[in-house]
């Protein structure tokens, strides 16, 4: 039989800690350990490993290439143990919950999820800032969020817990008529949002000149200015409403690029009611067939 290698959770919790908190110490004060024994744990959990996890660039603490494929294990054992440990323990849940949507992402579905959570244990008291994405993981890295949903920019982001792929759908009204001959008109949000992006690259590279119609923060004005006639847009099968239809090669729209979208949170600085969220968010997403497992999504993008 051959030998099988137990990864200890507290071993796994304390390197979780240590990345997201960025320090020896500060994991250690969340863990109730001193700094030294929290180093002795990282160098247990190395030998387990066969390999550096964690290097140090000045005052940064930077993962390996092996630390990076750990992370994303760590944070799913992690929580599947806490899940089954608050499943057991059965104590009640309250608390407050902060959690951070993106603007620049449709958020309707994300918000039925939550808002069907937190309905389940009126107990939780619910706090959603929408801000574009760069904002909301700002705010989660400054602890004034417990969670969030927000664009991926890269396949190894800091908090990462979960990721899956969106593919952006051309969008107009269903008795629109679109000359590809004119300055296509663009109903967006303002600049820096990945959905905009994507419809001027893709027009560009096209060589199809486009003019921007409406800009607007919210997505129901999008919905609307798309409905209204007022212009196209780049919308998701959530957000797609009747009165619309897609457009595609058929009709001269180029295809756009997918967006990665991702959930993030600081496992220590997370509530037993923060985790139970999580696992409600994952589970919806796998049912719905959008959740990716980190692990394997990451490999995937190497070999890209």
């Amino acid at each position: 039989m051959r030998n099988i290698i137990n990864f200890q959770t507290d071993l796994l919790r304390t390197f979780v800690s240590v990345i997201d908190l960025g320090a020896y110490t500060k994991a250690g004060d969340i863990l109730g350990r001193t700094q030294p024994a929290i180093s002795l744990q990282m160098r247990r959990l190395e030998e387990l490993v066969g390999a550096p996890v964690i290097k140090q660039v000045g005052r940064t603490l930077v993962l390996t290439g092996e630390g990076e494929m750990l992370l994303s294990y760590a944070r799913e054992i992690l929580r599947l143990n806490d899940e089954a440990a608050s499943y057991f323990n059965r104590a009640k849940i309250s608390g407050v919950l902060r959690v951070g949507l993106p603007n620049d992402y449709a958020v309707a579905f994300l918000q039925g999820v939550i808002t069907e959570y937190t309905r389940r244990h009126a107990e939780i008291s619910l706090e959603i800032y929408c801000g574009w994405s760069a904002e909301v993981l700002d705010r989660l890295r400054a602890d004034e969020l417990d969670l969030a949903i927000a664009m991926v920019n890269n396949e190894r982001a800091q908090y990462l817990s979960r990721s899956w792929i969106e593919q952006p759908i051309w969008a107009a009204a269903e008795n629109a008529a679109v000359d590809l001959m004119a300055n296509i008109p663009l109903a967006a949000h303002p600049e820096g949002c990945a959905y905009r992006a994507r419809m001027i690259q893709a027009l560009d590279a096209a060589r199809v000149r486009w003019r921007v119609a409406y800009t607007g923060s919210g997505i129901g004005g999008l919905q609307n200015a798309v409905l209204n006639g007022l212009g196209v847009s780049a919308l998701t099968r959530y957000t797609m409403l009747p009165g619309m239809r897609a457009l595609d090669e058929s009709d001269g729209f180029p295809p756009l690029a997918e967006i990665r979208v991702g959930l993030f949170y600081k496992h220590p600085r997370l509530s037993d009611a923060g985790i139970r969220l999580v696992n409600h968010i994952i589970a919806r997403l796998d049912e719905a067939g959008v959740s990716g497992d980190p692990v394997r999504g990451s490999r995937e993008l190497d070999r890209q």
